[in-house]
């Protein structure tokens, strides 16, 4: 049974879940989301070795491990693709991740057998179908790695927005006041994201969705259309990257102490 804040959107044929954190103690904070359209799954960032059988326990209760159809992998970070290997050998779906990465994510420990499971998009990204709904894979490059997807899922309305819109400390899942909220956001975009034009692309391209919830990887989920826009107008003006690094580019003076 899904508790009612972990249900994102739930129309009957087709959910949105946040799963069950079950990553705790030195490891970032990470969501897992779920998306289901009659019966047939996509997991999304699905994280490490020490969430693996969590997860799929979760899949299994809510779908069928049978039923999971895709593994979205956004990047090529530890807390997304760790542990694909496992996800693969013990389920039929396809993982898909950016084209720029699929040499990089057998360095995980993808058995031969499976790897052939992963497959690239291009850059420009693409549409998947899900049960009877079609996923749109959306080019997030530089937010922060260089090749960078992201899903909207026009049924539910929700962007799934990987690391642009990560929040770090704050102790809720929803997002309730957005001027409040920036503080848990600042200083993961000030240094994760590489300069303010990357982010001007974005929002233009992302206001021409039908948005209703962003729901980042880490941290609090945002949702209403006042939230979301203010969080379109955060973005456009906020200085980041090496808009503030120029100054750190000097010969370093201290001795690192072990």
């Amino acid at each position: 049974m899904v508790p009612e804040e972990r249900k994102v959107f739930d129309n009957g044929s087709h959910q949105n879940i946040l799963l069950e954190d079950f990553g705790h103690g030195e490891m970032v904070q990470a969501n897992v989301h779920l998306i289901v359209d009659n019966g047939e799954g996509m997991i999304l960032d699905p994280g490490g070795h020490k969430v693996f059988k969590h997860l799929l326990a979760e899949i299994g209760g809510l779908i069928g491990v049978d039923n999971l159809k895709y593994i979205f992998l956004s990047h090529q970070d530890p807390d997304i693709v760790a542990a694909i290997n496992g996800w693969l050998m013990t389920t039929k779906a396809t993982a898909i991740a950016p084209v720029l990465w699929i040499r990089f994510i057998p360095h995980f420990g993808v058995d031969r057998l499976v790897v052939n499971r992963i497959k690239g998009i291009g850059d420009e990204g693409t549409i998947i179908k899900l049960g009877n709904s079609e996923l749109y894979i959306l080019p997030a490059h530089f937010m922060h790695a260089p090749g960078n997807f992201q899903v909207y899922d026009p049924v539910s309305k929700t962007l799934y927005s990987g690391d642009l819109g990560a929040s770090l400390g704050q102790d809720y899942i929803y997002v309730e006041n957005f001027d409040e909220h920036v503080q848990y956001m600042e200083g993961f975009h000030k240094r994760y994201i590489p300069s303010n034009r990357i982010l001007k692309a974005w929002v233009r391209m992302a206001r021409q969705l039908d948005i209703e919830t962003i729901a980042p990887q880490h941290g609090a989920i945002m949702r209403g259309k006042e939230i979301v826009n203010k969080f379109f107008d955060w973005l456009e003006d906020l200085q980041c990257g090496i808009d503030l690094m120029e100054e750190i580019y000097k010969i370093p003076s201290s001795h690192f102490e072990g």
